[in-house]
């Protein structure tokens, strides 16, 4: 057996470990030896520091190496287990309150223990529930939870229940470590060791789970760290380097009479951003190389009248174009508003969604297939195998960051290599945007449309909420409209669905007596959404009272006022979406968040930002402070490794390292068949190959 066959044995090796226990690590996500080396301490206590008795002080966390002098089972109110022992420059007090018969077992008196743990004072000075090691007199060195830095494990009620608390992670790790540290294999080039200083991998691991000092625990985070990154970076810089070499695409020749045309019913003027973008579109859609383009753009910057005259100089060049939205009420938002659009010129366009009737499915999937559809919008029911393409030419990916890379991979594949356009209304914090999204080129849409002015933001509590009606109904008198938008939360669904409809009940005969309303919720049929949202659009509703469903794709100019109730129970990049709904037109608008209850931290810091600031890309920073990295960039769903312990944010400037490093390998050995690159081909292999067979050949 080879030392990397080694390490992937099932951690039931372990004697220790037998299938009860084995079943519950299994769901922890530690199936074999090395996830067990990879499943790292969530902090660290200094017990390095022994002292004798007599130096110690109320409140002091301290290492005493100690002689039991006397022990029992002392009666009263409470029971409590009583340990005296003393190291001979005093004496000290031990108590526990719980398993009282077992410590009276386990512990004799004359044993020497290294005790730790943090000194009361109740009537005399006192350890409660010290963490202890046995110890012979000539065995001080030999300590496992005391005495030195002591790593602390994430566990739960089922792994604790088994004995995987920190202590029993502690055993397990001494097992593993004295049987299996000496078949860790490294997994970087030594190149990159020495030229970066890293710290070796085995001497990583060990000084992650059993760290001498904090020096050499920094720098074996940092080594561990880099790992995370160098990977993901190799995976991006392999994407990238292979889609780039992928056989030819599609030239698209022609910008033919549909797109001038759809010029000239536009009645608005591009931005000089929007033209910019289109430009590099268009370069790349005339390129025999495959576009591979992210577009970012802020809410309402414009990004869905790029990717119509992108799918419509498909159409004219005789291919079809696929738009994939993350959601049914997305998809059909683009379905009806490029129906609108594109009927004059007639172009067919068709929707795919997973909700519909079986013989609109059906037809649907003949249309698509026999080539009737020149533009297919649906959501990812796209992607599926029943579903085939005459001769799909380019596919948009709506709010990319909702999907994998996988899925993104599998549309591209209905075709015979498509061009590819991803777009996102979530700023990307620039700083992170090219070391993720590296295999992407991207575009930016960094300015509204002419006449727009910024929104007015406030936040007000619930106490307010008449006024802010009152201001309301003020307003839709001087003609305006407004949403007013409830909270959809997943687990609560039924009761949100109905707070929103039991307000708009209220409100229609209350606050807005004789004032047309509209409500628009996710359980709407697809007609009925559409005739309420055409009705909104049309002014014959003045006020829409809505749920989520209008985060994003409506677009109503004459719509000046965003009511959001329960504002603190929205994410910042949901409430800046929101937001965006209004300020369409060339008149004031205003977004009023409405509180309740007593705000947490983080709820007031995510209101205060929208009312400072109306810039994507700086709520996106502090989106991405408030809710880490994992959440916000999706990274599980991306195609990308988990991050056990890197940190998009705070590690940065690691990940640029990295990125470096990485690239400058791919670009030297892209299907890494050196000798000297044969660990990271390996890794690759073992981990990632699967994931990315669409993209590398090994």
């Amino acid at each position: 057996m080879d030392e990397q066959s080694v390490l992937n044995q099932s951690i039931e090796v372990l004697s220790t470990i037998g299938p009860k226990k084995s079943e519950v690590l299994i769901k922890t996500g530690i199936k074999t030896l090395e996830d067990l080396f990879y499943y790292f301490p969530r902090r660290y206590l200094d017990r390095s520091n022994v002292v004798q008795i007599r130096q110690l002080r109320e409140g002091q966390e301290a290492t005493i190496i100690v002689k039991i002098v006397r022990k029992g089972i002392k009666p009263g109110r409470r029971k409590r287990f009583i340990l005296m022992v003393s190291d001979g420059t005093g004496f000290l007090t031990c108590v526990w309150f719980s398993q009282l018969n077992y410590w009276q077992r386990i512990f004799n008196i004359g044993d020497w223990l290294a005790l730790s743990g943090k000194i009361g004072n109740f009537g005399g000075l006192q350890m409660s529930h010290p963490e202890f090691d046995r110890l012979n007199p000539n065995q001080e060195n030999k300590l496992v939870h005391t005495g030195k830095i002591i790593p602390l494990y994430p566990s739960s009620e089922a792994l604790t229940r088994l004995g995987f608390d920190s202590r029993g992670f502690r055993r397990l790790m001494t097992t593993l470590f004295q049987k299996y540290h000496q078949q860790v294999e490294e997994i970087l080039p030594r190149q990159v060791i020495e030229e970066l200083r890293l710290m070796p991998l085995k001497e990583a691991l060990r000084n992650i789970h059993f760290p001498d000092d904090f020096d050499r625990l920094y720098k074996a985070k940092r080594r561990l760290k880099f790992d995370e990154l160098y990977y993901m970076q190799v995976i991006i810089a392999l994407r990238r380097h292979h889609t780039l070499e992928r056989q030819s695409g599609i030239k698209f020749d022609q910008v033919g009479n549909k797109v001038k045309a759809l010029a000239d019913q536009l009645p608005f003027e591009l931005t000089g951003a929007q033209k910019q973008v289109l430009r590099e579109i268009r370069s790349d859609m005339k390129s025999s190389r495959p576009m591979n383009r992210l577009l970012q753009g802020d809410v309402g910057s414009g990004k869905t009248i790029v990717a119509l005259v992108a799918l419509l100089i498909a159409v004219e060049n005789g291919y079809q174009g696929a738009l994939m939205a993350p959601t049914e009420i997305l998809a059909e938002q683009h379905y009806f508003g490029l129906k609108q659009q594109l009927d004059s010129l007639s172009v067919t366009v068709t929707l795919l969604i997973g909700g519909q009737a079986k013989a609109e499915r059906q037809s649907a999937l003949a249309d698509i297939q026999s080539g009737v559809s020149d533009i297919i919008v649906g959501t990812h029911a796209l992607i599926q195998e029943n579903v085939n393409f005459a001769n799909l030419g380019l596919v948009i990916i709506d709010e990319q960051h909702r999907f994998g890379v996988l899925q993104r991979g599998l549309l591209r594949e209905k075709g015979l290599n498509p061009d590819v356009l991803v777009m996102t209304a979530t700023p990307i914090p620039r700083t992170l945007s090219k070391s993720l999204y590296g295999d992407l080129d991207v575009s930016i849409l960094d300015e509204m449309p002419q006449g727009r002015k910024p929104i007015q933001t406030v936040w007000r509590p619930e106490t307010k909420r008449g006024k802010i009606y009152a201001f309301l109904r003020e307003q839709i008198r001087a003609g305006e409209q407004a949403f007013i938008v409830f909270p959809l939360v997943e687990e609560s669904e039924k009761s949100d669905l109905k707070a929103a409809t039991d307000s708009y009940e209220k409100m229609s005969v209350d606050y807005f007596k004789g004032i047309p309303m509209g409500l628009l919720h996710g359980r709407m049929k697809p007609e009925e959404k559409e005739a309420v949202m055409a009705a909104f659009k049309a002014g014959e509703l003045r006020v829409l009272v809505s749920t989520t469903v209008i985060e994003v794709g409506v677009d109503v100019p004459n719509a000046t006022i965003m009511i959001i109730e329960h504002a603190e129970r929205f994410g910042l990049t949901q409430l800046h979406q929101l937001r965006g709904r209004v300020g369409r037109g060339d008149k004031q608008s205003y977004c009023i968040l409405i509180g309740y209850g007593e705000l947490t931290d983080e709820a007031r810091k995510r209101l205060d930002t929208m009312v400072e600031t109306t810039d994507g890309f700086k709520i996106a920073e502090v989106d991405l402070k408030l809710r880490g990295p994992g959440e916000f960039f999706g990274t599980r769903q991306s195609g990308l490794p988990d991050l056990k312990i890197a940190d998009l944010v705070r590690d940065a400037d690691l990940m640029n390292t990295a990125r470096r490093s990485a690239f400058a390998l791919v670009k030297e050995d892209p299907h890494l068949r050196k000798p000297e690159h044969s660990c990271v081909r390996t890794r690759f292999l073992k981990n990632y190959k699967e994931k990315f067979e669409d993209i590398w050949e090994p």
